[in-house]
């Protein structure tokens, strides 16, 4: 017997899940995406086509494939395919501009370039500013002048080819950090990563294959592409692609599909609940709620279960270098622990320590450290980063948290968020509690802003409610009555909208950039 031999009958790359799955459920449905229904089979094979496809147009086991395309049931099909053929993808921020894209090109130096039709002119103009020979060109979902069509990869006849031997730590993804402090940061994700993060997701998140799930954050973010749809395609679920997170439309998908399990940041949760067709559209098929890349207000967590009784929520906590899930509150203790994240999942070991690395005591501030075989391969050609980060033997998030005595983490800001003020520390997220419970709040967000007596100062944002007359006064008195002094913000500015990227997670660095 030889080692391919023995290689090939132990494989376990991200590509073999499909493969399993397709074996297990053949023609049960794995997608649909508008008129695009694809059953596990089908899927497996159009995955087998675009990763013999891109081989044959030179991209090998280990080379970068950069994408920027919105939701789509190609972009699955691409995923799979580039992790069958052991080349690193890197899903794009289709928000970004044409020079922040160039610059993810520079750092990730990727060979080939998949992108859709209303992107290609900004892929074109990042691939001229980051001087990268980018040889193979293909656009998804239409056409392009210059660039191969995505039917021709699909259209590959992958017969005669042997896809390479795709290790667990072979590393098969390169996600970009979403930048909301500084430069965004590439992690390098493995196969056993990725598979050990969709067992916790599964288990610790109530995932079965019987669920219908509606995907509509987007899919270049780790949240919707790993602690969701990765999980789908392993149990054997049915996947329902939107290419957006519009409230009408998702309210429209759950009646029509029958979804069971949804997932949304609380920016869009909120969106939905003020939606105008909310309690008119039929929602009783829907039962498992998610929710992260944000805590959600507990006013908002209340009001979600009063109009949706038979909804079971799960609060995930993570990042992008935990694949990302990390904590999970489960649905049992969502009003009786209301704002915690929860308690490791099945794969992750999480400490609170400070500065020194010592593990803090129960109901101390520290920072959240975590041991687990999701945790990234480091930081992709940054070694300082990599260093720092898994100072100690563990890898340090930059979140601050506090832990009760049956090991549930709150959250209480990032290390960056954190508002030291006339001497004293002041959490954001406890400020913008208190803000939120005004019955005319939407949205708020809490920072500091240089102050020449205060050093720092408590500032807050906010989104009224539609119809509402909110006034920074009002806010103030909210603020009185439950707030020591020190922790009152000494400026409120009242907004029509917070800056957040796609994935819903408010831009604090522009609201400083802003009002500094």
């Amino acid at each position: 017997m030889s080692k391919t031999e023995m290689d090939t009958a132990r494989a376990n790359g991200l590509g073999e899940v499909l493969r399993r799955s397709a074996a297990r459920f053949r023609d049960k449905t794995a997608i649909i995406d508008g008129e695009t229904r694809w059953s596990f089979r089908e899927l497996d094979a159009i995955v087998i086509s675009v990763a013999a496809g891109l081989a044959q147009r030179g991209v090998a086991k280990g080379d970068r494939v950069a994408l920027l395309s919105r939701n789509s049931a190609e972009f699955a099909a691409i995923a799979w395919g580039t992790a069958r053929l052991g080349a690193i993808l890197v899903p794009i921020n289709f928000m970004l501009t044409a020079d922040e894209v160039g610059w993810i090109l520079g750092d990730a130096e990727p060979v080939a370039f998949i992108a859709q039709p209303e992107f290609v002119a900004t892929a074109q103009s990042a691939i001229e500013s980051s001087g990268q020979e980018v040889t193979t060109r293909i656009v998804s979902g239409g056409e392009a002048a210059g660039w191969t069509p995505f039917a021709d990869l699909v259209g590959t006849d992958a017969s005669g080819w042997t896809p390479p031997h795709v290790a667990d730590d072979d590393p098969i993804r390169l996600m970009y950090t979403s930048g909301t402090e500084s430069r965004p940061k590439g992690a390098l994700l493995t196969s056993r990563a990725l598979q050990a993060e969709y067992l916790s997701a599964i288990i610790d998140g109530g995932m079965t294959g019987d669920d219908i799930d509606l995907h509509t954050l987007p899919l270049y973010h780790c949240a919707q592409l790993d602690c969701f749809l990765g999980p789908d395609i392993m149990l054997g679920a049915t996947s329902i692609i939107l290419p957006a997170p519009e409230p009408g439309a998702v309210l429209r998908a759950i009646a029509e599909h029958g979804i069971t399990k949804y997932f949304a940041p609380p920016t869009v949760w909120i969106g939905l609940l003020r939606h105008a067709d909310f309690d008119a559209t039929d929602l009783s098929s829907l039962r498992k709620g998610y929710y992260g890349a944000a805590a959600m207000p507990v006013e908002v967590l209340k009001e979600i279960l009063q109009r949706l009784p038979e909804l079971n929520l799960w609060n995930f906590y993570g990042q992008t270098e935990l694949a990302p899930v990390a904590t999970i509150l489960p649905p049992h203790e969502q009003l009786s622990h209301a704002g915690s994240a929860g308690r490791p999942v099945l794969n992750v070991e999480t400490r609170l320590v400070d500065d020194d690395g010592n593990e803090v005591p129960v109901g101390e501030v520290g920072e959240v450290v975590h041991r687990s075989p999701q945790i990234a391969a480091g930081y992709w050609r940054n070694e300082a980063k990599t260093a720092e980060a898994f100072a100690g033997g563990w890898f340090h998030s930059g979140d601050l948290a506090v832990a009760d005595d049956e090991e549930r983490i709150t959250i209480v800001d990032r290390k960056k968020d954190m508002i030291k003020t006339g001497g004293e520390n002041v959490a954001s997220r406890e400020v913008e509690e208190a803000i939120y419970t005004h019955p005319d709040v939407a949205e708020v967000a809490v920072f500091a802003l240089a102050d020449p007596k205060w050093i720092e100062a408590v500032t807050a944002t906010v989104v009224a409610r539609e119809g509402s007359t909110l006034t920074a006064e009002a806010i103030q008195e909210q603020c009185a009555g439950i707030l020591a002094p020190y922790k009152r913000p000494k400026r409120i500015e009242i907004l029509t909208e917070l800056p957040k990227n796609p994935s819903g997670k408010i831009l604090k660095r522009e609201l400083r950039e802003r009002f500094s």
